[in-house]
């Protein structure tokens, strides 16, 4: 028997590979399938099932595309409907898998359809669980993002009997795996490991623990943040249907020249730059939006760029192919190409830049008794900014920019700072601003890990709003 947990950090998602004697199952895989089939090429394995735990909201699935690929059936849980051919399981439905086996667990409560997968190995002794959305490290999946007619409570008290019936009694030592790690807005505090045990779930997650099902939904219901937008595109996507990634890879990898370039953006494209914040911030093109492959990518895409739109990337050398993947793994299907020579060339043919400004955190503590027109503008979320931020500081959360009534609030003689906890957000939101009209603006290098430092930051931790 061979499990093997393929984990990529910027989503927060963990798809499965398991295999037992030339036979191998993918439970959850993303839409970028290309390591699933090399992985069985390389151990000499027949991918014969595809596993769904529910339908996704934060990721396009591979399930087609693996399905088209290689033959497999696409197994989802009870209920599931769908525009495409799939196998629907029964609850306790057990498929073998060379010498193991995987039982179906209908598991609904995160959506109806949600399924667990429980592994038994050759001995048909109960080895792990695939929980997808069910069960985390440390909490269990919101119920809230999939519920149809249903409402959050309905599903929650669902949920209840799904873990009280069918996850609590299962042995201390079978192994949990779930859908998801830290950084996911598929739970509300999900734990900072990947994997882990029924046993030391039972003990420390918060969900497990005895009590009443009006406690538990009163738990898992309260303290939830607005989904992101983009989850209800990625389920509807997930059911429905989608271009192959090779399809969507090929539009993209289109090299435009900048005539072609400058075309596209005429007739309403986004302009996308892929590159680090570091290096965006030196010069950029007018009216480009940043968003850098080194954070969490595709999930600030989904939430802040439109679905409908052509978009066209400035990428680092060689980083094109990378930059249309991620977006596709998030559902965007409409990326147009990207700029020959990336913005070099843009710069060398004497096109119209941009650029934007670092100030030093002690910089601004010096400032701010000094410049009446000075507001901070504090880009990370409620929670953060609730948990302290600089005194007078507005918050505007980034997932909030895309509406322009918020950013219209800005006065002209206003010198806005902006800062987020590292940099990373920052930048993203002082692009949206500069394509906004909105220049007069400073970003905060370091952010608020560097304000903290500062020994003469007054810092404050009551909740302003910026609404």
């Amino acid at each position: 028997m061979f499990i093997k947990q393929l984990y990529t950090a910027c989503i927060s998602e963990a798809a499965y590979y398991i295999e037992s004697n030339g036979e191998a199952a993918i439970i959850d895989p993303l839409r970028d399938i290309n390591e699933y089939i090399a992985l069985a090429k390389e151990r000499n394995a027949v991918i014969k099932y595809i596993f769904e735990t529910h339908f996704h909201a934060d990721f396009v699935s591979g399930h087609i595309d693996l399905s088209t690929a290689t033959g497999a059936p696409i197994i989802f849980g009870p209920g599931a409907k769908t525009n495409f051919k799939i196998e629907n399981a029964t609850d306790g439905q057990v498929y073998k898998v060379g010498n193991i086996s995987l039982t179906v667990l209908h598991t609904p409560g995160h959506t109806i359809e949600s399924s667990c997968y429980l592994l038994k190995d050759e001995n048909n002794k109960p080895h792990a669980i695939f929980t997808g959305d069910t069960l985390f490290v440390g909490d269990v999946g919101r119920p809230d993002l999939s519920s149809g007619s249903m409402s959050s409570e309905d599903l929650a008290g669902i949920m209840y009997d799904t873990l009280t019936q069918k996850i609590i009694p299962l042995p201390d030592d079978v192994i949990v795996y779930p859908a998801h790690g830290p950084g996911s807005s598929c739970g509300k505090n999900i734990g900072p490991n990947t994997f882990s045990s029924i046993g030391e779930e039972r003990k420390t997650n918060h969900a497990l623990q005895p009590q009443s099902k009006e406690e538990f939904v009163q738990a898992v219901t309260t303290g939830l943040n607005d989904a992101p937008v983009y989850f209800a595109i990625n389920a509807a996507i997930n059911q429905k249907g989608y271009d192959a990634i090779e399809v969507v890879k090929q539009r993209g990898a289109k090299a435009l020249s900048i005539f072609e370039f400058k075309e596209m953006a005429k007739q309403g494209a986004i302009i996308l730059d892929t590159r680090h914040a570091a290096i965006f911030k030196e010069g950029f093109i007018t009216g480009s939006l940043f968003i850098g492959l080194e954070g969490r990518f595709a999930e600030w895409a989904g939430s802040l760029l439109p679905f409908d739109k052509k978009i066209i990337l400035i990428t680092e050398p060689g980083k094109e192919e990378e930059s249309v993947i991620r977006l596709a793994r998030v559902g965007f299907d409409k990326m147009a190409g990207y700029l020959a020579g990336g913005f070099d060339a843009w710069k060398n043919d004497s096109q119209k830049i941009d650029m934007i400004i670092d100030v030093e955190p002690d910089e601004l503590i010096m400032d701010i008794p000094h410049d009446p027109n000075l507001l901070v503008v504090d880009v990370r979320s409620e929670n953060e900014f609730a948990n302290g931020h600089l005194k007078d500081a507005a918050n505007l959360p980034l997932n909030e920019m895309t509406d322009v009534a918020l950013l219209a609030q800005f006065e002209d003689n206003q010198n806005l700072y902006i800062h987020c906890a590292g940099g990373y957000r920052s930048v993203i939101a002082c692009s949206i601003l500069k394509k906004e009209g909105i220049h007069n603006l400073r970003n905060i290098n370091g952010g608020w890990a560097k304000l903290e430092e500062e020994k003469d930051a007054k810092i404050e931790k009551d909740l302003r709003v910026l609404n």
